[in-house]
């Protein structure tokens, strides 16, 4: 059996962990080709095989190969304003409220749809009290989002468990497994189930959706057993905007520097005028009203 190491940059010590992992006899290593190297995503392939061969390894990857995806994603990035990955620093409170690093954008990107993106800080500090009154439940799906989502909901109210999701209410009630509910703050438990919405759920009897009704809800035939279940964890807003999304875009990184310039020039809304000048040549172009 091979083991390989898997590990992301958000604590900014995933490159090391790598390096440790050579040591202690790992021989593959999940990296990822810049730009879409780095922040919360996998180590980037071009610093594990330098540091790899600092400590006298021979990486069996041909850098040279990469570099040119790595140029023509970046090249893509940066003219449609993509986000680029970087290395980050150590971050000691990523232990303390251990949250991965997919459920830190969903966390902002919930805060972000109601305008209070700015308590982003403020939603982590309340993800290590919620985790503590959950009783520390491993910090990975779905449990993160139990956390997560309990934790944006709370800091978006202000009061804190005024309103909490269906999952959290199961969870509560053991059924995502009979520790939740043992190990759970007796006041907070009760404060989730004393409410109509609590004793509704209860009364239900668990949820048993057969594999070929599930499939036919959520994409049909064509969706593999992999993106069935990724499915199964968004919510159907999510779902309804994936299914209304545009076909994928194809991307030229060969563009003319001059025709990158003009469609560049072309999405800034703010400007009214743009004049391009080569010795006694003058052109300005003007924008509509």
């Amino acid at each position: 059996m091979t083991i390989e190491i898997y590990t992301h940059c958000t604590t900014g010590l995933g490159p090391l962990c790598c390096l440790e992992a050579m040591d202690l006899g790992i021989r593959s290593v999940n990296t990822a080709v810049p730009p879409l190297a780095d922040s919360s995503s996998n180590p980037s392939v071009f610093n594990v095989a330098r540091n790899a061969r600092a400590l006298g390894y021979n990486p069996l990857v041909d850098e040279s190969v990469l570099e040119p995806v790595s140029e023509h994603f970046m090249t893509i990035a940066k003219r449609e304003g993509f986000p680029i990955g970087k290395p980050v620093e150590y971050d000691y409170a990523q232990y303390q409220h251990q949250v991965p690093g997919g459920m830190l954008s969903n966390l902002q990107h919930q805060l972000d749809k109601v305008r209070l993106g700015n308590r982003f800080p403020q939603a982590l500090e309340e993800s290590i009290q919620v985790r503590a009154e959950f009783g520390y439940p491993i910090m990975v799906t779905p449990l993160s989002q139990f956390v997560g989502s309990q934790a944006a909901l709370n800091v978006i109210v202000g009061d804190r468990y005024k309103e909490v999701t269906d999952q959290v209410i199961r969870y509560a009630l053991g059924r995502a497994g009979e520790e939740g509910g043992r190990l759970m703050d007796p006041n907070v438990k009760d404060k989730i189930l004393d409410r109509p919405r609590a004793r509704e759920i209860a009364a239900q009897e668990p949820e048993e959706t057969p594999l070929s009704e599930m499939r036919a809800r959520l994409g049909g035939d064509g969706v593999s057993d992999e993106e069935l279940l990724l499915r199964w964890l968004l919510s159907e807003d999510e779902i309804a905007q994936m299914r209304a999304a545009a076909p994928p875009q194809a991307y030229v990184s060969t563009t003319p520097p001059l025709v990158a310039l003009v469609e560049q020039l072309a999405r800034k809304s703010d400007l009214g005028h743009v004049r391009v000048t080569k010795g006694d040549v003058s052109v300005t172009l003007n924008r509509g009203d």
